[in-house]
């Protein structure tokens, strides 16, 4: 339900784009509509809403326990693999997670999240379910990726580099926006961005030691994640335990 905006307060096409209005400040302004506060979604990490958002038209389910879920049992794995655990390094099955649950499953939650409009949720899961895809590529030999780079490996590890780069400072820009979310949130976030550039370092230096520290910061990603996947299906009709939000404190305004 939208209201009329006061002549006290200013005009909207001057004012910022999200912003409070009336005597108690019960009202929010987000771009050319007027809510009452308690009408908005506030951040959360079960749902991937980064900050005060009306609530979605459409209806469907939490399209973003699914691409949390895919993300961090994935990003479990593969940190695992990265780390040697139990001296594992043939990478075929983990290659079933990267394009079957982590890449396709992201992808299409992306696309579900597009269509309630939550485009944070969509852009980062639309794009992190191609960078598994993209990955897992690079160790099938069908691809010939790394068969291009047979006589210089030097090269490879300098391109997965640029490669973990890239990812890096996109996963930076998502990292802005959550900065008034919730504790859980913004760790899945950070630490998947930590990741990322420890794995760059680790490919461009041939550091062994980076490296490890990039799969143990891609297992408490993973963790994380698994975090705001619960709080996205729990509540108090299917589960004794409803972890909180743990929202983080909002300096000056929104």
């Amino acid at each position: 339900m939208s209201y009329s905006i006061s002549s006290e307060t200013e005009s909207i096409q001057s004012c910022k784009p999200v912003r409070y209005a009336g005597d108690s400040r019960e009202y929010v302004v987000i771009g050319n509509h007027k809510y009452l506060r308690n009408e908005l979604m506030e951040a959360f990490g079960g749902t991937l809403n980064p900050g005060l958002s009306p609530p979605p038209v459409h209806k469907f389910g939490n399209a973003s326990a699914l691409g949390l879920g895919a993300f961090s049992l994935t990003a479990f794995t593969l940190g695992l693999y990265s780390l040697n655990t139990r001296h594992i390094q043939i990478p075929d099955l983990i290659l079933s997670l990267l394009f079957m649950y982590g890449g396709t499953c992201l992808f299409l939650a992306g696309v579900w999240e597009l269509v309630i409009g939550n485009t944070f949720a969509a852009t980062a899961f639309a794009s992190l379910g191609p960078f598994f895809m993209g990955y897992g590529a690079t160790l099938i030999p069908s691809f010939g990726i790394s068969a291009a780079y047979a006589d210089e490996p030097e090269q490879l590890a300098q391109a997965l580099g640029f490669y973990f780069l890239g990812w890096g400072i996109f996963v930076f820009m998502l990292l802005l926006c959550t900065l008034k979310s919730t504790v859980m949130f913004i760790l899945t976030i950070l630490t998947t961005d930590i990741a990322f550039f420890l794995l760059a370092i680790a490919q461009m230096t041939g550091s062994p030691t980076v490296g490890r520290a990039g799969g143990i910061f891609v297992i408490i990603t993973a963790l994380c994640g698994w975090y705001n996947m619960f709080e996205g299906m729990a509540n108090s009709t299917n589960s004794y335990i409803v972890p909180p939000p743990m929202p983080l404190p909002v300096f000056g305004k929104r």
